[in-house]
C-alpha cells in the first residue's frame, strides 16, 4: 500500500490539481489501462478468462451496475471482491462527513456546512480504496433502515427538527457514497426492501421516509444471486432485475482439469512433522471426476448445483485420511488409496441435493455411486481392464489381496513380487518403488478390476477383499 497524498486541506487539493470524477469513471479509466498494458483485472478465477471475465469488463467499462447469476460454489463474491483493486487507491473526502463526501461537490448536510463555514481550511482525509467496497448478505431481516436510513431518535431528542436532514442516520447505501455496493443473495430481500432500491439504481439518489430530501449518490451496485428457479426462499422483483442493466452467468470449471486446479490452488492440506503427503495424480483424477459425475447425475438436483467446495473439502478429506494412517502406522509417507474414498462421505453428505427428496435412494447411496463411478471412469482413462489382462492370472490360480484404509503399506503388499504382472502394473502406475506409493497404486488397479467386473470385492469387518470373478 502506498502513502497517502499529503494535501490535508480543501485549499492544498485544489492547489494539487485533483480532480473529482465518478466511480463508474474511475473503473473505466483504471480497467481501461490494465486492458491497454495487459495486466489482469481478476486473479485466481481459473475458467473464467474467455467468458465471465470479458463479459464483467465489458459491463464496468459501460459504467453498468452488475448482477451475478449462478448456482453456489461459483465465485461469484470472489470476483465482486476485487472490484476494489480498479478504484484509485487513495481519494480524498471531506473529515467529518458521515458518507465520504467529495471535497468539491459535498452532498450531505454536515459536509456543505463545513465547507461553507471553513472554506480552503475545511479539512480533507484520504480514504483507501478498500474501505470504498461495502458488501451486505442479504437475509430476510433485513430492512430499509438498514440500507438506505432512519430517523436517528438521538438527535432528535437533543431538540432537532424532523425537517432537519442532520437527524438522519444513513444506511449502508448512502455511506458508500463514491463507492462499490454489493448484495450477496440478492432474492433473500425482502420485496419491500428491493423497492427500495429504485431510486438507487435508476435516479441515483436515496430518499428516507417522508422526508423532502433527496440525497443525490455516486455508487456502483452489484449483486449475487442463485438463479430464480432454484431459490425457494425469494425472487428478485422485475422492476429491480431491470435496473441491473448487465447479469451475468457464472459456471463451473468445465473440465475435471481446470476443476482440480482450482482446488489445488485453494487447498489447505493437512500437515504432520516427517510424514511426506504425496496425492497420485489418478486419485486426484477421482476426486474431481466424483463432482463431474454428480453434475451429471439425474439423482442430484442440478438446479442447486454442486459446488466447487464438494471437491476442495474432498480434497483436503482424502489427505487427511492418509495422513492419519501414516501416523497410525509409523509410515514416513502419506499416499491416499481407494480405500480412503470412504472417508469421503463426511465432505460429501450435505453437499448434494437429491432430485427426489425422500426417495428410493438415500443421500449415502446416492454417494457411494457416485464414488464408484468415478473411479471406473478414471481406470478406464488409464487403460482400463483389457490392459490388464495378465494381472488377472495369479487370481484365477488362487490369489486373494486384502486391503483397508488403517492397513500399512507392507501388508497390503505382501506377496505382491510373486504376482509379477500386478507388481509391474503397479510400478507403472505409481512411478515409483516406495511401498506407500505402490499400495496406493495397488489398491486402484484393483478397484478398477473390480468395476469392470473382471475381479470379485467381498466387503469385510475391515477393508475388502479381491479374488478371482
Amino acid at each position: 500500500m502506498a502513502d497517502a497524498p499529503t494535501p490535508t486541506t480543501l485549499g492544498a487539493l485544489r492547489a494539487s490539481g485533483w480532480t473529482s470524477r465518478s466511480v463508474r469513471e474511475e473503473i473505466r479509466a483504471n480497467l481501461l489501462e490494465r486492458l491497454r498494458t495487459g495486466a489482469p483485472t481478476f486473479t485466481g478465477l481459473i475458467g473464467y478468462e474467455h467468458s465471465v471475465v470479458p463479459a464483467v469488463e465489458t459491463a464496468l467499462l459501460c459504467g453498468h451496475d452488475l448482477i451475478l447469476l449462478g448456482e453456489r460454489g461459483q465465485a461469484k463474491t470472489r470476483l465482486l471482491r476485487q472490484l476494489p483493486g480498479l478504484l484509485d487507491e487513495w481519494t480524498p473526502a471531506l473529515a467529518g462527513s458521515e458518507i465520504c463526501d467529495d471535497p468539491f461537490r459535498p452532498v450531505s448536510a454536515r459536509a456543505r456546512a463545513l465547507v461553507a463555514e471553513r472554506g480552503d481550511e475545511a479539512p480533507v482525509v484520504w480514504v483507501h480504496r478498500d474501505e470504498r467496497y461495502v458488501e451486505k448478505l442479504a437475509t430476510p431481516d433485513v430492512s430499509i433502515s438498514d440500507l438506505i436510513g432512519d430517523v436517528d431518535p438521538v438527535k432528535v431528542a437533543q431538540g432537532r427538527s424532523l425537517a432537519d436532514e442532520e437527524t438522519l442516520h444513513f444506511g449502508l447505501v448512502p455511506r458508500t457514497h463514491r463507492g462499490i455496493f454489493c448484495i450477496n443473495e440478492l432474492p433473500d430481500l425482502t420485496e419491500k426492501v428491493q423497492v427500495g432500491l429504485f431510486n438507487v439504481m435508476e435516479e441515483r439518489d436515496v430518499q428516507v421516509k417522508g422526508y423532502r430530501i433527496r440525497l443525490p449518490i455516486d455508487v456502483l451496485v452489484v449483486a449475487t444471486a442463485n438463479p430464480e428457479d432454484y431459490t425457494s426462499r425469494g425472487r428478485i422483483i422485475t422492476p429491480l432485475k431491470d435496473r441491473y442493466k448487465a447479469q451475468v452467468r457464472t459456471h463451473y470449471p468445465p473440465t475435471p482439469e481446470l476443476e482440480l486446479e482450482v482446488v489445488r490452488q485453494e487447498a489447505r492440506l493437512p500437515e504432520a512433522e516427517g510424514i511426506v503427503l504425496e496425492i497420485p495424480a489418478y486419485m486426484e483424477e477421482v476426486v474431481a471426476e466424483l463432482t463431474f459425475q454428480a453434475r451429471a447425475s439425474p439423482d442430484v438436483s442440478q438446479a442447486s448445483g454442486v459446488s466447487v467446495r464438494m471437491t476442495l473439502a474432498n480434497y483436503e478429506t482424502l489427505a487427511a485420511s492418509a495422513l492419519r494412517r501414516a501416523l497410525l502406522t509409523g509410515e514416513r509417507r502419506a499416499v491416499p488409496r481407494v480405500s480412503d474414498l470412504a472417508a469421503l462421505l463426511t465432505s460429501t453428505l450435505g453437499k448434494l441435493e437429491l432430485e427426489y427428496a425422500g426417495g428410493d435412494r438415500s443421500e449415502l447411496e446416492v454417494a457411494g455411486d457416485l464414488a464408484r463411478r468415478a473411479c471406473k471412469a478414471v481406470f478406464d482413462r488409464r487403460g482400463g481392464a483389457d490392459a490388464l489382462a495378465p494381472v488377472l492370472e495369479p487370481f484365477e490360480e488362487g490369489w486373494k489381496v486384502e486391503v483397508s484404509s488403517s492397513m500399512p503399506a507392507r501388508d497390503v503388499l505382501g506377496g505382491l513380487e510373486k504376482m509379477g504382472a500386478l507388481h509391474e502394473a503397479a510400478v507403472k502406475l505409481a512411478g515409483s518403488d516406495a511401498p506407500e506409493a505402490l499400495a496406493s497404486a495397488v489398491e486402484f488397479l484393483l478397484e478398477g478390476l473390480h468395476l469392470s467386473n473382471r475381479l470379485n470385492k467381498t466387503q469385510r469387518e475391515r477393508g475388502a477383499r479381491y479374488s478371482s470373478a
